[in-house]
């Protein structure tokens, strides 16, 4: 513990934590950026959490998972959030970034009994080195001691990116069948299913409809960040 505590104090003296939004000094997201974050609030679907009221693809083909709600609309900051915990290796982003999860859980009294983080081929895991969903709701369960499962879900097979994908069907075709639950445990629990962004929920719904195979008894969606 006394050499990790010094390994990041010289960390931190050598490469001092910069603002993601603004670059100023100090932390790796000041105050005023955090305060001009678009909340995802307002009327919005009670299931796949869109904005406005009659929602037909959910009267018409519901998803699997049971709510979703996302602390911010992707615009602004958030990206930039985003992109830096997925693509540049700012894990460091996952604890604040999970202070604002954790009041979304609160704000809408989600009850869970697991968090189950959204995986990464192994491929993509292995090239990045680590699944920035599994960051998020590592410190996700830290806040509301509630026990993370990473091994819960396990990607079948890859898919090509859904930020690619040209509209909701070919989002739905590239992750359908792609995830599988591997733990019989999940069977009877709720879940809380964790992700950095949605967009059509596509992905979230896939993985709901594994975990809810394998029995479990509830799947709740969480993100970060939606685009609406």
């Amino acid at each position: 513990m006394v050499v990790g505590r010094l390994t990041k104090a010289v960390v931190e003296l050598v490469f001092p934590a910069r603002c993601v939004g603004c670059g100023s000094n100090g932390e790796f997201l000041c105050g005023e950026c955090a305060s001009s974050m678009p909340v995802a609030d307002g009327a919005r679907c009670s299931r796949c959490w869109r904005p406005g009221t009659g929602c037909l693809p959910c009267e018409t083909a519901p998803p699997q998972f049971d709510s979703l709600r996302s602390a911010f609309v992707y615009r602004g900051v958030v990206p930039d959030l985003v992109r830096a915990l997925k693509y540049r290796g700012a894990t460091a982003l996952a604890e604040p970034m999970a202070k604002s999860l954790a009041s979304t859980v609160g704000s809408y009294g989600i009850d869970a009994d697991v968090i189950v983080p959204v995986p990464l081929s192994g491929m993509r895991r292995r090239t990045r080195g680590y699944n920035q969903a599994e960051e998020l709701a590592r410190a996700l369960g830290r806040r509301l001691d509630m026990a993370v499962w990473p091994s819960a879900l396990e990607r079948r097979r890859d898919t090509p990116p859904q930020a690619r994908s040209a509209d909701a069907e070919e989002r739905r075709r590239n992750v359908a069948g792609a995830f599988h639950a591997n733990d019989p445990d999940i069977a009877g629990r709720r879940v809380l299913l964790v992700d950095d962004v949605t967009t059509t929920g596509a992905t979230l719904a896939a993985c709901a409809t594994a975990l809810k195979t394998a029995g479990a008894r509830s799947v709740r969606a969480l993100t970060f960040a939606r685009e609406d």
